[in-house]
């Protein structure tokens, strides 16, 4: 098991605790990603996997619009919170564990919209690795399709290289939540830990670790070109509403 599928295999069971309210952002981020969608003149009948569905952040809002939605993940214990949360709320997903760099692997067709947020790509440690990535995703749109992604701002990112993430401070019913980031560089990788601290009737303290490149926006641009895209527009967060820069790329 490799260092990000056991990061997100242990957290899957509090991974909503980075959130102030989970379900509140669900349906924030499906209005943005719907918003996206229609910009590039697709409608609520788009087919779309979401292949890094983690516990189910943008496939459950999405589905709960009426698209239909396909979820991958490399996580077993992601897959099965994600699952989980869609039974509660009714709605029908397939759900299926797959590496995003082998795509073709899981699924034969392909979809109007492939997407993968939440800084999903740059868990890529090396440049042949997310070339690999983002040749398997663009693999699996359709003519005319596109693929929606973010990633954190990285650009902006590397001129600072950070020590830590500011600290999320939340009120909870016992009292309330930390939870904040380290980040370990190593030229343009870096290892991140992330703690959760819940401070109520008594402290729990939670660790775990991983490991990401930073991917600047012209490198994964240029990727998505070399694989058969033919263009690349991206949204800064002060345009879309989202908390990390996305970008859109059209087959």
């Amino acid at each position: 098991m490799d260092i990000t599928q056991k990061f997100y295999d242990n957290m899957a069971g509090k991974y909503d605790r980075l959130f102030l309210d989970w379900d509140s952002s669900v349906r924030d981020q499906a209005v943005i990603l719907d918003r996206i969608f229609a910009e590039n003149g697709f409608d609520r009948s788009a087919h779309i996997l979401d292949c890094a569905c983690g516990i189910g952040t943008q496939t459950v809002g999405l589905a709960a619009l009426g698209y239909s939605v396909t979820s991958s993940d490399i996580s077993e214990n992601e897959l099965a919170e994600a699952k989980k949360r869609a039974q509660e709320r009714g709605l029908d997903i397939r759900f299926e564990k797959a590496d995003f760099r082998a795509l073709s692997d899981a699924f034969s067709g392909q979809f109007d919209i492939v997407i993968a947020m939440d800084n999903a790509l740059p868990h890529m440690l090396t440049r042949k690795d997310l070339e690999t990535a983002v040749n398997s995703i663009a693999g699996r749109i359709k003519d005319n399709g596109i693929a929606v992604i973010s990633i954190r701002d990285y650009d902006c990112i590397l001129k600072e290289k950070p020590p830590y993430s500011p600290p999320y401070i939340h009120k909870t019913a016992k009292g309330q939540r930390v939870s904040f980031q380290k980040w370990e560089w190593n030229d343009e990788n870096y290892r991140l830990v992330q703690y959760i601290i819940e401070d109520g009737e008594s402290l729990e303290t939670s660790r775990f670790e991983c490991e990401y490149r930073a991917v600047r926006r012209q490198e994964l641009t240029d990727l998505f070109l070399a694989a058969g895209c033919t263009r690349a527009d991206w949204k800064m967060p002060d345009e879309s509403g989202y908390y990390q820069p996305i970008l859109a790329v059209r087959k």
